[in-house]
This record gives C-alpha cells, structure tokens and sequence, in this order.
C-alpha cells in the first residue's frame, strides 16, 4: 500500500456516487441549506425557538394536525381508494404512526429537511416496510466541489449507504427551514422571555445597596444581599438605617415596554411560522367573527400544513414506497368535517341528484348496524 493509498476513501466510509439512488435525495437546492452540514450553527436552536410560546404553540397546532390526518393510496388514473401498507400510517412499529409524523413534520418546518432511515425492506417487492425517524442535527453531507450534488449522507458520524437497508429516506422542505430563515427573530423572541423571567424574580428596577461607612468584608455583602431579597419577597416596605442607602438603575417593564415588545414578536413568528395570527393567541389588527371562524380549519389548512403535507405525500408518493400507478394523499374528510346540519344538508343534496345513496349516507356517519 503506498503512502497516499491511506488517504483514499474506501467503500464503508463513502458509497459510490454511481450506485442507484432510490431512498436518497441527490441534487441540493440551496446553499442555505448547508449552515448546519458543514459545522455552521442555525440562526437560531429548536431549545430556543421552542422557549417563545408563539412558536411552541404554533408548532404543536400545525405538527399535531398533520399527524392526526391519515394516509392514503390512490390509483392515478381512476382515484380508487386502496389500503396502504403498514408503513404509510405506522412507519415505526416500535411507536405510534403519529409520533414519527409529528417530528417528521417539526424537522421539516424547522430544519428544512426530515429524515427517515430504512430499517427492513419487502423481499419480494424491495419496497420500503418499515423505517426509524433520524434527527437533523445527526445528519452530514458530503457533496461534489460545487456544492451542487449530495454524494453521501453520513449519520453521527458514519457514512450510510444510498439505498437499501439503512439508507436515508429524504424529505424536502420548501426552504431552508425557520430556524434559518426567521433565526433572529427566535433569538429576539427567546431573549424577551428571559427577560421577562427576570423581572418576574425581580420586579423591581435593579437595586444597588450603597454602604456609607467602612467597607464590608464579601461574606458580610453576600448575608446582607440574602436577607434583603428574603426580606422583599415577604414585605414590600423596608427600612434601612443610617450606614446603608439604596438606589435603583434601570428602568421596571412597564418603561421598557416588554408587553409591547413580546406581543410585536408574536406577531412576527406567527408570520414566519405561516400560521394565521389568531391560532397562537397573537394581536390582530382585526376581530375575529363567526363567518371567518368556521372556516379556520380550512384557513389553517390552506397556509400552514399543505406545503409541509404536500412534501411528505410526494417522498411517499416515490416508487421506493409505492408502485408507479399510486400515489399517497392525505385524507382530509375528516379533517375538514363541517357539523352535523351542514352534512345533512350536503347529504341531501347529493342523495336528491343520485350521486349518494341512503347507505352510503350511514356508513359515512357510521350508522351502519
């Protein structure tokens, strides 16, 4: 072996780039999307995006309802319904089908990528069977000089193969994720909780006792400082004699405007979130009404959880996971189902004109004996 064999790659620590890429996602689409594969830090972290209650809620409100909508397999060409395998709606059968789609979900909106690692195949078929969820910050890249084609993944360190058992099921996100994209805003939202925590311990202005005798010795300041925060959390009034003055520096919330500050910024993630401002309890600068509440779900659908759902129903939708003729869709109807008198009426409607007949109505409803 000659001395610049030793820096070769061999084939464990890097597949070919030739092999036949079925389960992972070769071309990269920006460069943002590089921040964290090459030892570059997000703008901002999950911990602290997720300390600020605006994205906290707004995360759970569009990650748990993705989970919550089943996955079908539709015939492309007639839209026949056909029962999914196993792994559409329970990808781990180690845990419930929506824990991985919630996180698969949440690293999708945060990351701009998710991520699944193959862990049985079909053996007839070689389609997928089953898989595990595999966190973004675990996954690494190596790509082309360019930085344009992703030659291999790499998992805590060790490189993955491109196909088969223990390849990478790639998701692509529609940018490079809001802990990128909105990172300072997370970081300015994260500061303002912590700065509110502060005023909470403390809530007035910051206090500086000022001795006006001889100077006291450190375990005499720190007993001193004791005793008066003790003697504040119990009595608001307090005195002090002749040797100790006390001044204040700084300003209480109220000048800072904290509440103002922390209801702009929610205001702001809302819209980096994508998420109509009244899910998250965020000012609008308009009421809310009946008219406009009935159709939340639908609103909420339409500017929050497609981009995402459209994503996943698309990797699914590949022929590693389904034939070609197929396609995965989200089922929405019960999603998007109006009340009970707004379905009788449809149902009326559509039993009047022949479309539906009265047992196709019951199984709907459930009615069936």
């Amino acid at each position: 072996m000659g001395l610049f064999d030793r820096f070769k790659l061999t084939a464990e620590a890097a597949p070919s780039a030739n092999s036949d890429v079925l389960a992972s996602l070769a071309p990269l689409p920006s460069i943002d999307s590089l921040y964290p594969f090459f030892g570059l830090a997000h703008d901002a972290t999950r911990e602290q995006a997720m300390s600020v209650p605006t994205v906290a809620r707004g995360r759970g409100i569009i990650c748990s309802s993705i989970a919550s909508i089943p996955i079908q397999l539709r015939d492309r060409s007639t839209g026949e319904t056909i029962d999914p395998p196993r792994v559409f709606n329970t990808p781990d059968p180690r845990v419930p089908g929506s824990a991985t789609y919630v996180w698969t979900a949440e690293d999708l909106l945060f990351y701009g990528f998710a991520y699944w690692r193959i862990t049985e195949l079909y053996a007839d078929t070689f389609r997928v069977r089953s898989v595990e969820r595999i966190a973004p910050d675990r996954v690494t890249i190596q790509t082309n000089s360019l930085s344009t084609e992703i030659l291999y993944y790499s998992v805590d360190g060790y490189a993955v193969p491109n196909n088969g058992v223990g390849s990478l099921v790639v998701f692509y996100g529609n940018d490079e994720g809001l802990l990128n994209r909105a990172g300072s805003t997370i970081r300015t939202g994260a500061e303002l909780e912590r700065a509110a925590a502060m005023y909470a311990r403390e809530p007035m202005p910051t206090m500086v006792l000022k001795s006006n005798g001889a100077s006291l010795p450190a375990d005499r300041i720190s007993k001193l400082l004791e005793s008066w925060g003790q003697a504040r959390r119990n009595r608001s009034t307090a005195f002090l004699n002749a040797d100790v003055t006390l001044d204040a520096v700084g300003f209480d919330p109220e000048k800072l405007q904290l509440a103002a500050a922390r209801s702009y910024i929610s205001t702001e993630l809302a819209r980096a979130l994508g998420i109509p401002a009244y899910f998250v309890d965020a000012p609008t600068g308009s009421s809310m009404t009946y008219s406009n509440a009935t159709l939340a779900r639908q609103n909420l659908l339409d500017f929050s959880l497609i981009p995402l759902m459209t994503s996943i129903e698309e990797r699914l939708s590949m022929p590693d996971f389904c034939p070609s003729s197929q396609r995965a869709k989200f089922n929405l109807d019960e999603y998007l189902r109006g009340s009970a008198f707004e379905r009788a009426q449809v149902y009326e409607i559509l039993n009047r004109i022949g479309a539906i007949t009265p047992d196709e109505i019951r199984q709907k409803e459930d009615l069936l004996l």
